[in-house]
C-alpha cells in the first residue's frame, strides 16, 4: 500500500526520480506521455486482471507505479532496456511502498506470457519497435492491447507502420500537451522474428550482431569507424580493458583482435547491446576473451583495475541533448584506470571535451581530429 503522503497520481508523481540516471532542471522523471498513456488505458487496467499487464520502456516507474497506485494492479511485468531506468524504478518504487508490485524481465515470454494490457513508452528507434511488436504479438495473449505513447516530436508514421505488421490494428488517439498514443490490437506473428541481425562488414573485416534496441544496429557508426584508426597506438602490453558503452560490440571485439593477450570487458547500460556486443564476440571467434556487463558506468569495476578504456559517449540523456551522461563515463573511467592507464575517446568536436577529461581523468592530448569528430588520449 502507499503511504499516507501519498494521495493520489499527481502526489506520486511528484515523489518520482531520474536517479541513478542524470537529474537537471531540464529533464524530469514523469512527462505528459506517460499520463495519457495511463489515461488511455484506464478502464483496460481497471478491468485487467492480476498478472496480466506488461510495461515496456518504463523511463523511471511512472507508467508501472502509476497504474500499481490508481488501478491498484498487481504482477506487473517490466521490460526496461536502460539499466537507470530499472534502478530508479526500483528507488521509486520503494520509496513509495510499492516494491512488491512488480518484477523486472528480460523481454520475451517471462514479460508477455498471458498479458492482455501492454503499456509501451515508444522507442525512439524503429529497430527497437519492431522488435517488441513482435515479441509482444508472438508472445502475449491473443486479447492483448497495447497503449504505446510519446511526444509528438518523435512519432513517425512509420512507427504505425511498424505496429501494422504485428497487429491487424492500429490506431492513434488525440494528441494532449504535445503526446499522442498509438493503441494496437489484433496479434499477428510473424513467420520469423527479424532479430537480431547479422551484418558483415568487410571494411573492418567484422561480423557484427544486433538486437532491435543497440545503437547504430548492425552497421559501423561514424564515431567508432574514426576511434578504430587509432587503437594501433593503444598500449601494446595492456592486459585488462574496457570498451564503455560498447553497443555492438566493435570496439571490444577490435581491440581483442588487435592485442591477443588483452581480455576485454564490453559494458553498456542497455540489455540489447550487451546481449548484441556477446553475440558479436562470439561471431568472430572471440567470445572467449570479450566478456559483456550490464553496468551503469562501470559501477561495479574495481578501482584501479584496468589499463585501458575505449569509449564514445553519448550526448544524448534519452530524448534531451546534455552531456551529463559523458561526465560520468569520463569521472568512472578516472576510477578504474591503474596509474598510467588509458583512456581513448571519440566524440563531436564541438563538444569540447578536452578541459572535462583532463579534469576527471588526467593529462589529455588531442590525437586525433576530422570535420566531425576528435579523438583524445587521457592518461590517469
Amino acid at each position: 500500500m502507499l503511504d499516507s503522503e501519498v494521495f493520489d497520481r499527481d502526489a506520486l508523481f511528484a515523489r518520482l526520480r531520474r536517479r541513478p540516471d542524470v537529474e537537471a532542471p531540464n529533464l524530469t522523471a514523469v512527462d505528459a506521455a506517460d499520463r495519457l498513456i495511463l489515461d488511455e488505458a484506464a478502464a483496460a487496467l481497471s478491468a485487467a486482471r492480476p498478472g496480466t499487464l506488461a510495461v515496456i520502456g518504463d523511463h523511471y516507474g511512472a507508467l508501472t507505479l502509476g497504474a500499481a497506485a490508481t488501478h491498484g494492479s498487481t504482477g506487473i511485468r517490466v521490460h526496461q532496456d536502460p539499466l537507470t531506468g530499472e534502478l530508479a524504478l526500483a528507488a521509486n518504487a520503494a520509496t513509495v511502498a510499492l516494491a512488491d508490485r512488480y518484477r523486472s524481465c528480460a523481454l520475451g515470454e517471462e514479460l508477455l506470457a498471458g498479458a492482455t494490457v501492454v503499456l509501451m513508452q515508444l522507442p525512439r528507434s524503429l529497430g527497437e519497435l519492431t522488435e517488441v511488436a513482435e515479441a509482444i504479438a508472438r508472445h502475449a495473449d491473443p486479447s492483448v492491447v497495447v497503449y504505446a505513447g510519446g511526444r509528438n516530436k518523435h512519432i513517425s508514421t512509420a512507427m504505425n507502420d511498424v505496429l501494422g505488421r504485428s497487429f491487424s490494428d492500429v490506431r492513434a488517439t488525440l494528441g494532449r500537451q504535445k503526446s499522442r498514443v498509438l493503441i494496437a490490437s489484433g496479434p499477428v506473428e510473424v513467420a520469423q522474428q527479424t532479430y537480431p541481425v547479422t551484418d558483415h562488414l568487410p571494411e573492418i573485416g567484422l561480423d557484427v550482431v544486433s538486437y532491435g534496441a543497440a545503437f547504430a544496429g548492425p552497421k559501423l557508426d561514424i564515431g567508432t569507424r574514426y576511434l578504430l584508426d587509432f587503437l594501433p597506438r593503444v598500449n601494446p602490453g595492456a592486459r585488462a580493458a574496457v570498451d564503455l558503452g560498447c553497443g555492438t560490440g566493435i570496439l571490444a571485439v577490435s581491440l581483442a583482435r588487435l592485442l591477443p593477450e588483452v581480455s576485454v570487458i564490453a559494458t553498456d547500460q542497455s540489455a540489447a547491446a550487451v546481449a548484441s556486443a556477446a553475440a558479436t564476440a562470439r561471431a568472430n571467434g572471440l567470445g572467449g576473451r570479450v566478456r559483456t556487463l550490464r553496468d551503469d558506468a562501470m559501477s561495479t569495476l574495481a578501482t584501479d583495475s584496468q589499463d585501458v578504456v575505449l569509449c564514445n559517449p553519448p550526448f544524448h540523456v534519452g530524448a534531451a541533448v546534455h552531456t551529463g551522461g559523458a561526465s560520468k563515463m569520463f569521472t568512472e573511467a578516472g576510477r578504474v584506470l591503474r596509474p598510467g592507464g588509458e583512456l581513448w575517446t571519440v566524440y563531436n568536436s564541438h563538444l569540447g571535451y578536452r578541459g572535462r577529461l583532463q579534469r576527471l581523468v588526467g593529462p589529455t592530448d588531442v590525437v586525433g581530429r576530422n570535420p566531425k569528430f576528435t579523438v583524445t588520449r587521457s592518461v590517469a
